[in-house]
């Protein structure tokens, strides 16, 4: 034992001078209380309770619209891709997008209930309780408004395609549910319906609902938030947001498309049975990108994300000349089905003015087209496609965003 304490000794005496150089080189404690251990308190009840992060890290979402909002801040906030890592987003900076007027429901969860009725040989009405007794999946998907399109005026990649998001939801398959329930040989539609103001519903396909529907409670290992649809929304993998009906409430199985809230103003002039709600290959670029500087010429890894609702991303490739020529990026990140992908590829910046592009393609082969190929695809001028609102509810906005590098290193909006 007397061996041992000279050691002993060393090594607590190591252990202060260690603690002695943290403080001097600022890592040190955030104040000079001690607890009852006699070490310095370096957390609030809120941090033991429930965590916060580091005061270092301020990346927020930011409200689609300038103040003052009309629509309200907390129905319309975009993610900050420009700061994400990986592929995940944290439950709190997931985009919200909500609709006019609406107000944030406050359920309780004890008192919600899910009805399934319409073509079916046994209705149902679940409690939150009867939803977690069924065998639950987690799967990793992503969210994205149809409205999420960059515009000439954008900043930056939050203010021009901040409205995506994606998170590991938890729920029960709705295909077992609609087994349970019993689905009539005639029924081919389903009508979704939350529990907002306006109630939200849409008509979507029975045959989508048998094959990858998610009745989701959990986001990223968490109850699914208010603003996202707490305690119970519908996930719809690879269709646009609109789709992925929050609070929601009821399921009514049909044999015919309603015209419902969400379709009066969107389908006027086309037929709703033949436009697809399924979304195309997408990448942005998250670095570097608009509203950031490269310090100096030298080696960068330029990174982005990349999804498509058409399935898996199965390349990646970037420009660093404005499309004249392209490289494979390499993938980051597990690759999920209608999920985000992280790419990155490395690039040597000469200090030259240059433009930045990335473009995906999907395990179907569609392959994420350039501003003017959308306009060609949609009929309509560059000018038309990125004009704002109603003029382009219907297309899926995903054109390649170019950015450009200016010899100072600032990086703006290449459609500007």
């Amino acid at each position: 034992m007397n061996d041992r304490e000279p050691a002993r000794r060393r090594f607590i005496k190591k252990g202060v001078a260690l603690a002695g150089l943290a403080v001097v080189g600022g890592i040190g404690f955030t104040n000079g209380q001690t607890g009852e251990s006699g070490l310095p308190e370096t957390h609030s009840k809120d941090l033991e309770a429930y965590g916060e992060r580091s005061h270092f890290v301020t990346s927020v979402r930011i409200p689609q619209f300038p103040a003052p909002d009309p629509f309200g801040l907390e129905r319309h906030m975009l993610t900050p891709l420009q700061d994400s890592v990986g592929i995940i987003t944290p439950s709190s900076l997931h985009f919200v997008n909500a609709h006019i007027g609406v107000n944030i429901p406050n359920i309780n969860p004890e008192q919600h209930r899910l009805m399934i009725h319409g073509m079916v040989d046994r209705p149902l009405i679940l409690s939150m309780a009867d939803l977690k007794r069924f065998p639950s999946v987690s799967r990793v998907h992503y969210l994205e408004c149809n409205g999420n399109k960059a515009k000439p005026w954008h900043k930056t990649l939050q203010e021009a395609n901040g409205k995506t998001s994606c998170s590991e939801w938890t729920g029960v398959p709705l295909a077992l549910l609609l087994k349970e329930a019993g689905v009539h040989n005639e029924a081919k539609w389903i009508i979704a319906e939350g529990a907002e103001d306006n109630k939200g519903a849409i008509s979507l396909p029975l045959a989508k609902a048998m094959t990858d529907m998610l009745v989701a409670y959990g986001q990223n290992g968490e109850p699914v938030r208010p603003q996202n649809g707490f305690p119970l929304r519908l996930l719809v993998p690879g269709f646009e947001g609109l789709c992925n009906v929050k609070w929601l409430r009821r399921i009514k199985v049909t044999d015919q498309f309603y015209m419902t809230y969400n379709e009066f103003d969107r389908y006027t002039s086309v037929d709703p049975k033949t436009t697809t709600l399924e979304q195309g290959p997408k990448s942005v670029i998250t670095f570097p990108s608009g509203g950031q500087r490269l310090p100096e010429r030298g080696h960068y890894q330029i990174s982005g994300l990349a999804w498509s609702g058409g399935g898996a991303v199965r390349k990646v490739e970037v420009s660093t000349d404005s499309g004249r020529t392209w490289k494979d990026a390499g993938i980051q990140s597990s690759i999920h089905r209608m999920a985000h992908a992280r790419f990155g590829m490395d690039w040597n910046w000469d200090g030259k003015e240059g433009v930045l592009m990335s473009r995906c393609t999907d395990e179907l082969g569609q392959v994420q087209p350039t501003v003017a190929e959308f306009a060609r695809f949609w009929n309509k001028t560059v000018k038309v496609v990125l004009a704002p609102y109603p003029e382009e509810l219907k297309a899926h906005h995903n054109y390649i965003i170019p950015w450009r590098v200016d010899r100072d290193g600032n990086v703006r909006n290449g459609l500007a």
